[in-house]
């Protein structure tokens, strides 16, 4: 938009600065804030319902004479305007009101209201009615549907309805030019969509705008999402032009590796290796997410491209979102790597003292050629020698600054490290057009052979006890459980005793088995020793949090009690699920949930009983819960779109891919006007 959508909200009329700081608050610094304020819903307001049609509960405007005004006294004092049309009487009732009002409702009065007709003690009644006096000659009704709009503490409906309206006046003047490709057969333009969704016609389709399906909704969510698109090829194109360190694959040292491995890699494995090692070889950053399904072997990709890294003379950093995940993959690459003398360090947040100072020394000089880590990694106090690898183990527990943060730690002559980014949570192809359109996508699409799908079943909290004896019989012959606790509440402490009583509990109910405990309260150490204690077989149940969510590898546990189940995400239970199923016996997972379950809750655990495909699930749990959910990026701000909604408008991510391909090349004149459109000085993605 030109520059008049950039005017300061203070330019408006009634915008002093107390409502201005409010509205700043609110994120509506701009008139182009404002025109993108879009009402959540309309009343409709522009026909006035004769008092003897309107009925119990629904919201109507009234014409009438006031015909006498009084406080009542029950339980709580009210005025009571009593009001007629000549088709009926209504009254009116204020439990909230000043002398002043009681003055001005007079006998004689004619009013215009607004409000929900409900049935009272006297007939029908408003509570507290949006009014007027109506004035000889005025217009009979409103002229366009009545907007709501989202508000925040202290900004009123009348006071958004003035701004938007001041907006919009704005808009006439000096229309937005039209940034999509010319030659597009649309019903709007940018100018006629904004006018129409702030003041829709009388007979505007309300169901249509209430689902978001109207064409001008779509044109404004077809231009944010292309804008978005385009910012994060930006993104991309940013980071490729520092260039990278070209790190070509040692194939003999590559095929010793695989040669020491005590599996043989699927075919699926070696295809994301190849395509890794491809993009490693070139001298620009390679920005590849890799996505596996549960136990499809993830760890191994990223332990070929370490080494070729390293075998580059180049450090590689890992990092994961717990302490317990990155534990596991120290133990997994210790494994693999100690045979060939490759020097490894630990960091994270524990990590304190002359201990870290240590760690940060031997990164610092490059002593450690492999450092594995929590979020401690992205601390300012980390350095680097020669950093050429990131890797990113669940990408959806971070957010875009921080995994840039990481790429950041290099010296300015070498440009970008490499980044590959791993993710065990399926994402809709859907999503990963939006959210990772500056990565290319590897999928690991084949499980190790041998592995069986888990079996599902969902048994009612009433039925525990037959559950607690199924357990009983899997562990008498030899097998492994887990029971895992959830909770609503994110507090470690809670989680913590949910989990205790509950191995108190069964340890009663099952003294003959030898029952183990793990929560997030527990320090690493002790982590670690009752998880070795669990995976040697000493123990044949776990009482576990969802910290076991991701990385535990126990091939003997063949059986899993979910409590709960219903609080948890499809993509978490999926998660979850995944620790069963990894030796080569029949394994089931049980969800034990609690009566009544709400309608989404059972399509929510019925799709997880009938797939055990990732990528099927977090379509379902896309569509059942929408993208901050999925991908964790709630606090992110990654997916916080203004107009677009996903999965609603998950169909018009093809067009979106093709227009934005469009403008880049044969209008790249648009791609920033189109990006500052809709992103501004809120742009999260173009520098961390």
């Amino acid at each position: 938009m030109g520059g008049i959508a950039n005017l300061s909200v203070r330019e408006l009329r009634g915008v002093g600065p107390r409502l201005a700081e409010k509205l700043a608050d609110y994120g509506v610094h701009r008139l182009q804030d404002l025109l993108f304020h879009l009402p959540l819903r309309y009343q409709d307001r522009t026909r006035v319902t004769p008092i003897a049609a309107a009925r119990d509960g629904d919201d109507v405007v009234i014409e009438g004479e006031i015909r006498a005004t009084d406080v009542a006294f029950g339980r709580r004092r009210s005025l009571v305007a009593r009001i007629q049309d000549g088709s009926g009487t209504l009254t009116l009732r204020f439990f909230h009101f000043s002398a002043a009002q009681k003055n001005k409702l007079q006998p004689g009065t004619r009013l215009r209201c607004f409000g929900q007709v409900r049935r009272g003690g006297s007939g029908l009644e408003m509570y507290h009615p949006e009014y007027r006096e109506l004035v000889e000659g005025e217009s009979p009704v409103e002229q366009a549907l009545t907007p709501i709009y989202p508000t925040t503490a202290g900004i009123g409906q009348n006071q958004w309805r003035k701004l938007c309206s001041q907006a919009l006046a704005y808009l006439q003047r000096e229309r937005p030019d039209d940034l999509l490709p010319p030659n597009r057969s649309y019903p709007y333009d940018l100018a006629r969509a904004l006018a129409y969704l702030h003041a829709p016609p009388p007979d505007a389709p309300q169901e249509q705008l209430r689902e978001g399906t109207h064409p001008a909704q779509l044109l404004l969510a077809l231009e944010e999402l292309v804008a978005h698109n385009l910012s994060l090829y930006r993104l991309r194109e940013e980071q490729q032009q520092e260039g990278a360190p070209a790190l070509p694959l040692n194939r003999e040292q590559h095929s010793t590796f695989l040669a020491t491995l005590p599996f043989t890699p699927t075919a699926a494995q070696q295809r994301v290796l190849a395509e890794i090692a491809a993009d490693l070889a070139k001298p620009v950053p390679m920005l590849r997410l890799v996505q596996g399904d549960v136990g499809s072997g993830k760890t191994l990709v990223a332990a070929g491209a370490a080494l070729q890294a390293i075998a580059n003379g180049y450090q590689v950093a890992i990092m994961a979102p717990t302490e317990i995940l990155a534990e596991q993959h120290w133990a997994s690459f210790s494994g693999w790597f100690a045979p060939m003398a490759i020097s490894m360090e630990w960091l994270s947040g524990r990590t304190k003292g002359k201990k870290r100072e240590a760690a940060l020394q031997r990164i610092a000089t490059g002593e450690a050629s492999l450092v594995i880590g929590t979020h401690a990694l992205f601390q300012h106090d980390v350095t680097f020698s020669r950093l050429g690898l990131v890797i990113v183990d669940e990408q959806h527990r971070f957010g875009v600054h921080q995994r840039l943060a990481l790429t950041e730690k290099t010296s300015p002559d070498q440009g970008r490290p490499h980044q590959l980014v791993m993710t065990a949570t399926p994402i809709p192809r859907t999503l990963s057009m939006v959210a990772y359109a500056d990565l290319d996508c590897s999928v690991i699409d084949e499980l190790p052979p041998g592995r069986l799908a888990v079996t599902t079943a969902l048994i009612d909290s009433s039925r525990r006890q037959q559950v607690v004896t199924r357990v009983a019989a899997a562990c008498s012959k030899g097998r492994q459980a887990y029971w895992v606790c959830t909770l609503i509440e994110e507090s470690d402490a809670l989680q913590a005793q949910a989990a205790e009583a509950t191995a108190a509990e069964l340890r009663l109910a099952l003294p003959q088995l030898d029952i183990g405990l793990i929560h997030g309260r527990l320090k690493p150490a002790e982590k670690e020793a009752v998880m070795a204690t669990f995976k040697s077989g000493e123990l044949s149940l776990l009482v576990a949090t969802t910290v076991i969510e991701v990385g535990v590898d126990v091939p003997n546990a063949s059986l899993m009690i979910i409590e709960n189940p219903e609080r948890l995400g499809l993509a978490q239970l999926h998660q979850l699920r995944g620790r069963v199923g990894r030796g080569s016996q029949a394994s089931h997972c049980v969800l034990l949930y609690q009566t009544p379950l709400s309608a989404n809750g059972k399509q929510r655990l019925g799709a997880l009983r009938e797939s055990s495909d990732g990528f099927y699930i977090a379509e379902k749990d896309l569509e059942l819960r929408g993208p901050g959910e999925v991908l964790g990026t709630r606090q992110t701000g990654l997916m916080e779109f203004r107009i677009a909604e996903l999965p609603g408008h998950n169909h018009l991510l093809d067009e979106v891919q093709a227009i934005a391909t469009l403008l880049r090349t044969q209008y790249p004149e648009r791609v920033e006007p189109l990006i500052q459109r809709w992103t501004g000085s809120s742009q999260q993605f173009a520098k961390v």
